[in-house]
């Protein structure tokens, strides 16, 4: 048992470093040249950030695997030697709140500041904004905690009779000693069902309701992400260059891009101009998304014409290049689908139908768990994952249609910091969500772990709370956005995308 929890401990201490090198690869190839050499606190952010979201996806697993290490104990206290994952999930949360609420922000106000203004004069405008936010936050925790910061558990009162040591034990079949039913949880009257009361510890309520936060977007953007995520990559392929355009309709597009690039270039100046002169009304920032949207169209615009029309010596191996680059679109596409269908099935199957139909996943990673230690434990890993990665997925999707949501896209070498730092702090507030979520699909894999005491007993006790988990309104709602959302891309999908005042050229 020592050896394991020894190789389990080697394993995290790894797993950490070879996640925060993999964090700051991101970061050098995903950032903007303008932020080179520069804008270093938001990048420590971000790799912070990063880190821990990756790291509090793993935990999960990491947790699965040391209740393993206790599998031969009588009871969970006479294992001393395992990590203590119930501390650890406080403290990642913790941090993880403390980053979405406070730190982020703040690094996004300083960033995103006028740059002719002095550091100092930048640092205490973020600093005033982060202190109005981290009082707002202060009250409402306390107050919350105060009055409903409570966990009410639903337990049954059991009583029995006592008699004399028996000669022998045959007690034909019955629960109870003589007449009494008070001693079976499945005979005993409704009138022995009692309310067990208790106080929450803070933490434990601060990590629920960032989960409740978390869980209000997981939802909206999980739902929507779980099926724009592979169709997306396969409505691509479908919609993808289907040859080299000639010279002169590429002189001629790139004409038409010029100029609508000069016409958003001269429409930003006179947004900024507006800015110094402090006319920041809401009509400002409803054109400022405008121009932001038509940046990105317009930087799409751009990267399609190219594929379409490769230059230079190595011309041919570029366009191969692009034909690979959707065939394998169309492969992850498909793997995808087949994920994307797995999920669903099993929220259906295992969570809204009661009881459950069938294990599903649960009894797959089991099975794979004997074919190979690790396998079934990676194969859960990817699948939180994917689930992450579909929330991201809906993010952007729904981020390009919708108003009042702020684009921050995420491109190769051309991310600005403000971009990356909204998105770092999605992620964190989201990762919290899908751990939730996990432990609660796959709670018959990951049963007696600290993960499913936080989120799975504490979390759907909470007055106040718990009746969104007792009715399943997470999961209905995830289940309706990904319908929807399947029926959006089979009606609109396949429809090649026409921007008015841009080109319009596929063979």
């Amino acid at each position: 048992m020592g050896d394991f929890n020894l190789a389990l401990v080697i394993v995290a201490v790894v797993v950490c470093v070879l996640v925060l090198i993999f964090n700051v690869y991101l970061l050098v190839n995903y950032q903007h040249p303008d932020d080179a050499n520069q804008a270093y606190f938001p990048k420590i952010v971000v790799v912070i950030g990063l880190s821990v979201a990756a790291i509090s996806i793993l935990m999960l697993p990491a947790d699965v695997a040391n209740r393993q290490a206790c599998r031969h104990a009588i009871y969970n206290g006479a294992c001393n030697l395992t990590l203590p994952m119930k501390d650890l999930w406080l403290a990642i949360y913790i941090v993880d709140a403390i980053l979405v609420f406070f730190v982020i922000p703040f690094a996004m106000f300083f960033y995103e500041g006028d740059q002719d203004k002095s550091i100092c004069k930048r640092s205490k405008s973020a600093v005033f904004w982060v202190a109005v936010t981290a009082l707002m936050c202060g009250l409402v925790l306390g107050i919350l905690y105060g009055l409903v910061g409570k966990v009410d558990f639903t337990v049954r009162h059991l009583s029995s009779n006592t008699t004399s040591f028996p000669s022998s034990w045959d007690f034909r079949g019955q629960q109870c000693i003589g007449n009494s039913k008070q001693c079976s949880a499945y005979l005993a009257p409704a009138s022995s069902e009692k309310t067990w009361t208790m106080q929450t510890t803070f933490p434990e309520y601060v990590v629920a309701l960032a989960t409740i936060v978390g869980s209000v977007l997981f939802t909206i953007f999980g739902g929507v992400g779980i099926a724009c995520l592979p169709l997306g990559l396969i409505f691509s392929f479908i919609r993808r260059p289907k040859a080299v355009i000639t010279r002169s309709q590429y002189i001629k597009e790139a004409t038409e891009l010029g100029k609508k690039a000069k016409e958003l270039k001269k429409t930003a100046d006179s947004l900024h101009q507006e800015e110094r002169g402090g006319a920041k009304g809401r009509k400002w920032r409803k054109n400022v998304k405008s121009v932001e949207k038509e940046l990105l169209q317009l930087e799409e615009d751009v990267k399609l014409l190219e594929e379409m029309y490769p230059q230079g010596e190595k011309a041919e191996t570029a366009w191969a290049l692009t034909v690979l680059g959707y065939l394998t679109k169309l492969i992850l596409g498909i793997i995808g689908l087949i994920v994307s269908m797995a999920w669903v099935a099993h929220i259906v199957i295992y969570l809204l139908i009661n009881p459950p139909l069938s294990p599903f996943l649960n009894e797959v990673f089991i099975k794979l768990d004997d074919i190979w230690g690790l396998l079934g434990t990676v194969a859960f890993a990817f699948f939180c994952f994917y689930l992450l990665l579909a929330v991201i997925a809906g993010a952007m999707m729904l981020g390009l249609r919708l108003v009042f949501i702020t684009i921050h896209p995420m491109k190769w070498g051309a991310t600005l910091m403000n971009s990356f730092l909204f998105n770092v702090g999605l992620i964190l507030l989201c990762s919290i969500s899908v751990i939730q979520f996990c432990s609660t699909a796959f709670a018959y894999y990951a049963q007696a772990t600290a993960a499913q005491e936080i989120f799975g007993h504490t979390l759907q006790s909470l007055r106040g709370i718990k009746y969104l988990y007792k009715y399943n309104v997470f999961q209905i709602g995830f289940i309706i956005l990904a319908g929807l959302t399947f029926l959006y891309y089979a009606a609109f999908g396949w429809k090649r995308r026409k921007p008015s005042g841009r080109f319009q050229i596929f063979n």
